[in-house]
């Protein structure tokens, strides 16, 4: 059994990861907020910029813009969002498990983008070819931090590179769920419901192509924003109750060894007060 003086320095060294724990529980609380609300106040941006995409797809064809073009085979590329920082619980993990079964169960050829050296990391020791590292983009992402991103892989596409593009991230659901999704960014898919749309009723101003010049690379932006804004507030969150969770435990770990700590110390004065007695016995 450990000594007193063993259990005191255990005792003293979980009070000091607690209050570390503790503090980063309440960082990542005070950050979540912001995160969270930057995230669902993007979200019907783009969905609306989504639907209206969707339908222009369904009307105009590859002869319009070159990002409507379709092409059979070629390369797929993954663009794989992480955090740069550990201490998230599962987020980072189950992203990668994610990313890793489409991998596995892809035919063709598969390059992947990484943002975030977690998601870099782990792609280099898989042996996925990495076609570009990204850092993350930190606690608070704007716009035109994703502008680099967002053109190389537009390029990549227009230079025929890739057939297909996909976005693997977080997504954020709660505060308790944070789901990995997959979602195709490049080809633009047409909607598949076409009720309601005017097809060659629709007027542009001054052409077509002009229109989709400018729309479809903020598109491209808008959908790899939101993946990033998803992401952070998913690491925010993942953080939070990660290092709650580790509060917790410690707190749980502190009354445990306090207990041991009070049954050694009375052992020790039982065995003191016995060998007093007995010295005196023998006196």
């Amino acid at each position: 059994m450990p000594s007193q003086r063993e259990i005191r320095r255990r005792i003293g060294s979980v009070k000091n990861i607690k209050q570390i724990t503790r503090a980063m529980q309440f960082v990542a609380a005070s950050k979540l907020k912001r995160a969270q609300d930057a995230t669902l106040q993007a979200r019907p941006y783009r969905e609306k910029l989504d639907e209206v995409i969707a339908d222009v797809a369904a009307v105009l064809s590859h002869e319009d813009h070159p990002l409507l073009a379709r092409r059979e085979g070629g390369t797929r590329l993954l663009v794989l969002f992480t955090t740069d920082r550990g201490l998230a619980g599962s987020l980072n993990t189950n992203t990668i498990r994610h990313i890793s079964r489409e991998v596995a169960e892809s035919t063709g050829d598969i390059r992947v983008v990484t943002v975030g050296r977690k998601g870099t990391a782990a792609m280099r020791r898989a042996r996925v070819p990495v076609a570009a590292a990204f850092d993350g983009f930190g606690d608070k992402p704007d716009f035109a931090s994703v502008l680099p991103l967002t053109r190389l892989i537009t390029d990549d596409f227009l230079a025929g590179t890739y057939s297909r593009i996909d976005l693997v991230h977080p997504k954020f659901v709660s505060t308790l769920v944070q789901r990995p999704v997959v979602e195709a960014l490049l080809p633009i898919e047409p909607s598949a419901d076409t009720v309601g749309i005017p097809g060659n009723q629709f007027l542009w101003e001054p052409s077509a192509s002009t229109v989709l010049e400018q729309l479809l690379p903020r598109y491209v932006a808008t959908r790899i924003f939101q993946a990033v804004l998803e992401t952070t507030a998913s690491e925010q969150s993942s953080r939070m109750v990660a290092m709650r969770n580790a509060t917790d435990n410690a707190q749980e770990l502190i009354e445990d060894l306090t207990l041991t700590y009070n049954k050694v110390r009375q052992a020790n004065i039982t065995r003191e007060m016995i060998e007093i007695a007995t010295g005196a016995r023998a006196l």
